[in-house]
């Protein structure tokens, strides 16, 4: 009996050393932050797919804000098409208006035959002073002693006032004559041409002497200002 007891309690000693060592180990490996063997991390919970679109949608810091502008449209026909409106060039209004007019007093004008088109003539102004000058709108014209304006073709409209400077030229196109027999033509032989302002007012008429027999009638026209010649003889 008292060899059993001895060894129960060298066994039991035994026991009790191995389980103080083992709390010895856990309490180091706790205090250099390792973690003891068979030990499993729990994961972080992944993030929903809300939370990923929110993150995708979130402005980034400091970026600015876009917005898209919708493109307008012209109704097309009454069946719900629509064609997209190519934006104008506009110019200044201020800038334009404090632009002086072209006068009898700072331009010449002059008045010439064309071969081609037919049955049309050119006019030029030329800037002859020493500041800028516009042509603005279109030269009201008379043709010999009429006394109705001529007529003006508004499909001629440019997109900007056409700006001189000292020694640059605008041109007007003329179109004499409608299709033939659909009016009588009559004979011309002066040509008064009035400048306007900004606001479509006359401003002096200068007389020109029309190219030899020019004849014209009610279904002629005359353009705006343009900047070029090929432009005012298109029409």
């Amino acid at each position: 009996m008292r060899i059993n007891r001895i060894r129960t309690t060298a066994v039991a000693a035994t026991a009790l050393a191995a389980a103080l060592s083992l709390t010895a180990c856990g309490g180091e490996d706790k205090a250099m932050g390792t973690k003891p063997a068979g030990t499993v991390e729990t994961a972080a919970p992944a993030a929903s797919s809300t939370d990923n679109k929110a993150q995708q949608d979130a402005p980034e810091a400091g970026a600015p804000e876009t917005q898209t502008v919708p493109t307008q449209g012209k109704h097309a026909g009454g069946n719900g098409d629509s064609r997209a409106k190519k934006p104008e060039t506009v110019p200044n209004a201020e800038a334009a208006a404090s632009i002086p007019m072209c006068t009898p007093k700072n331009s010449t004008v002059k008045v010439s035959k064309v071969s081609r088109p037919i049955n049309h003539l050119l006019l030029t102004v030329t800037n002859t002073g020493s500041k800028d000058c516009a042509a603005y709108h279109a030269p009201f014209l008379r043709f010999d002693d009429a006394q109705a304006v001529y007529p003006i073709l508004d499909d001629s409209k440019p997109q900007a006032v056409v700006v001189l400077s000292p020694g640059e030229k605008a041109y007007a196109g003329i179109g004499l004559l409608g299709e033939p027999g659909e009016n009588e033509p009559v004979r011309s032989d002066n040509l008064g041409v009035i400048m306007v302002d900004k606001n479509n007012k006359s401003k002096g008429e200068t007389t020109l002497k029309l190219p030899a027999e020019t004849y014209t009638d009610s279904l002629g026209f005359v353009t705006y200002w343009q900047s070029d010649m090929e432009t005012a003889l298109m029409f």
